[in-house]
């Protein structure tokens, strides 16, 4: 499906409406923002044998400095990649009724940019959200259409999934905690993908305002066109969107366990004049009942815990971690098994 196709069943305008317009403090504004050559790209396939030490020291490094990194040779088939890319470019471009209705909806949440505001303010998106765990409990409450969505989609999270503790496992070596030490904080998937219609001036609105994550760690597809920005050292820098690569950011729950070693950054989305953007975001999280806390392994007389101890689910109500739609992926995801942490 041809992305501008997509973007003109969204809106087609030739300015931006008075709605979408930030203030000016909050504005991305004309300053250009050139794309980062210096975020680690990490070969994954390297990681064994002898090189495993160094793969592990370059994810340590940029978790620590950057929040951020990407991806490649990560095992993921770049033929369910592409697919799961055309899935969401079809899901899309259906009319608004047909996106806005659904057989069962207690399974997913979708956004039009005219319901998702902040401040009085609308994001320059489309969004889409469904919790994934248990994936066989799950997966009969997503949508029915496009055709194969149930399929394609269910097939990249199992993917995502063995990729997300792979790379947390790597983590867990460089911070070195016991092996397996996340596997209990990461048994929740949470995926939300974003569309980006062009927009007539990007210096004035955002795709997704500035945050940072919720999760253990995010994976990320941006597709071909980039618009993910990172703050870094007082200034905002673009991640290259990178093809077949995921990037890696790592969420606030991983820089409490690290009892701030790892770092988790802010982040938005930009638009751009020319180009729609699909991106696809699965959130690697601790189950609501999880109890969440600097890991014993790194607190000691000279490097007392930073954080106090507490539940996901009261992070997540606290802090409204999901904007407007956290009531609702509360309810969702409800009924998750506890999680105690160093159970």
């Amino acid at each position: 499906m041809d992305d501008q196709k997509i973007a003109s069943s969204w809106f087609n305008v030739q300015s931006v409406p008075e709605t979408y317009r930030f203030p000016p403090e909050r504005r991305p504004g004309k300053l250009i923002v050139p794309l980062c050559k210096t975020i680690p790209v990490i070969n994954l396939e390297k990681a064994t044998g002898v090189d495993r030490i160094h793969i592990i020291q370059q994810i340590s490094e940029a978790s620590q400095t950057l929040g951020f990194f990407q991806v490649i040779n990560h095992g993921v088939s770049e033929n369910i990649i592409v697919e799961t890319m055309r899935i969401f470019k079809d899901f899309f471009s259906m009319s608004p009724e047909e996106k806005a209705s659904a057989p069962n909806k207690s399974g997913w949440i979708y956004t039009s940019s005219t319901d998702y505001a902040k401040e009085g303010v609308h994001l320059w998106r489309e969004n889409f959200k469904q919790p994934c765990h248990p994936l066989e409990e799950c997966i009969q409450f997503w949508p029915n259409e496009p055709t194969r969505y149930r399929d394609i989609v269910g097939t990249y999270l199992v993917e995502v999934k063995k990729l997300s503790l792979r790379i947390l496992e790597l983590i867990c070596e460089g911070l070195r905690l016991e092996p397996g030490y996340f596997k209990e904080q990461s048994e929740v998937q949470l995926l939300s993908s974003n569309h980006y219609p062009p927009c007539p001036d990007p210096s004035l609105t955002l795709g997704i305002l500035r945050h940072i994550d919720p999760s253990l760690i995010t994976i990320v597809y941006q597709g071909d066109v980039s618009g993910l920005q990172v703050f870094k050292d007082g200034q905002w820098i673009g991640v290259e969107a990178i093809p077949n690569a995921f990037v890696v950011n790592i969420g606030n729950q991983l820089q409490i366990i690290s009892n701030g070693k790892l770092r988790s950054a802010e982040h938005r989305a930009v638009t751009n004049p020319t180009e729609a953007r699909t991106s696809i975001a699965t959130f690697i999280n601790p189950s609501s009942n999880c109890i969440i806390e600097p890991a014993q392994a790194l607190v000691n007389a000279l490097n007392p815990p930073l954080y106090e101890a507490f539940l996901y689910k009261e992070f997540v109500n606290s802090s409204k971690a999901f904007g407007p739609d956290t009531d609702a992926i509360q309810k969702l995801i409800s009924s998750e098994p506890e999680c105690i942490k160093g159970k």
